[in-house]
């Protein structure tokens, strides 16, 4: 009797962030049958080009990993969520692109911000109709910061996510910079003494905070390397220090007012609705910066429901790729327990 067929992917999911790209290869039960990871993509600075043939590269390595690969398109559909895709028509101009790829019968590219909402909330229980839309409130503080909000009537509110320049604050190269900026000021005297100023030249393996700056200026240093500065801004804060402290307190300010303007836009603050928190930063739950994002939304959204995601943002692609292609209710708690977790 010959042994029976592998089964074959129906979503090709990709979570693709600015330090790294998540490959996952999903069946239509929810099994998860292969996984890679790639380097970060940034579109502003490399282009829509670059950026798919980075993406490819990386579902290359998952495909590699199939037990029997589809003769023709890798899988039925690709669900794309892109840190850099910011704008509507960059999600269409990067759709586009995906689809061209040939890597599914049709695909669809939305912001990473989706990927965090989808990955924080329930799914269809079997045998239960009628339960609605996925909707809620989704921040990411990960290398950068953004929101999105979805209404259970399907309406969208968004943030522009272009930096400074688009009035956002926070992300882990904003809190690198502010790791920085007060550590020089510390060396120099114009501000206060803070353990941030060992924890970074330790980390840089230099003598002095100005080593850094030069470097950077200098080019021997990257700005990139300033976004892995984040865990020790965390750690002083736990340690007391206030200088850290305070940097936290003004992060938990500026999330929890992305989500509280998100819900107010769609009227949502009076309902229940879920609130869904992702990105390194926010998963590391460092206790001053929940208890700080968690207070304001109780005083502005009593009924709010936060949650930080336990599954990867890939994981909440994949989801959405499931919903798309009308997978069984079964399917996203098997995709759930294949990264250790239940259903929510």
């Amino acid at each position: 009797m010959a042994d029976a067929a592998a089964p074959q992917p129906a979503v090709l999911a990709i979570d693709g962030g600015n330090s790294k790209t998540d490959v996952a290869l999903v069946a239509g039960d929810g099994t998860l049958l292969a996984s890679a990871r790639g380097p970060g993509i940034n579109a502003h600075e490399v282009g829509v080009d670059q950026t798919v043939l980075i993406l490819d590269a990386v579902v290359k390595q998952a495909a590699a990993q199939l037990d029997d690969r589809p003769s023709g398109p890798l899988a039925r559909h690709t669900v794309a969520c892109l840190a850099n895709a910011d704008l509507p028509e960059e999600e269409v101009e990067h759709a586009t692109a995906v689809q061209a790829q040939g890597w599914s019968e049709s695909a669809t590219v939305v912001n990473d911000t989706f990927a965090i909402l989808r990955s924080g909330l329930p799914d269809a229980v079997e045998g239960l109709e009628g339960s609605g839309p996925h909707w809620g409130v989704a921040v990411v503080c990960g290398a950068g910061i953004n929101a999105v909000g979805v209404a259970p009537d399907g309406r969208v509110t968004r943030y522009l996510a272009l930096g400074t320049i688009s009035g956002d604050w926070g992300g882990g190269h904003g809190l690198g910079l502010e790791v920085l900026w007060h550590a020089i000021r510390a060396e120099d005297g114009r501000g206060p003494d803070t353990a941030l100023a060992g924890y970074l030249t330790r980390h840089f393996g230099v003598e002095r905070v100005e080593e850094v700056t030069i470097g950077i200026h200098k080019g021997k240093i990257s700005h990139d390397d300033l976004t892995g500065l984040a865990p020790m801004l965390l750690r002083a804060s736990d340690e007391g220090d206030a200088v850290a402290r305070a940097v936290v307190n003004r992060l938990a300010d500026e999330i929890a007012v992305m989500a509280i303007t998100a819900m107010r836009r769609l009227d949502l603050t009076a309902l229940a609705t879920p609130v869904v928190l992702g990105g390194g930063v926010v998963t590391a739950r460092n206790p001053l910066l929940m208890s700080g994002i968690t207070r304001q939304l109780a005083a502005a959204a009593p009924a709010a429901e936060v949650r930080v995601i336990d599954v990867p943002p890939v994981a909440g692609a994949a989801l959405l790729g499931l919903d798309h292609v009308h997978a069984p209710a079964a399917a996203a708690s098997r995709l759930r327990a294949a990264y250790g977790i239940a259903r929510l």
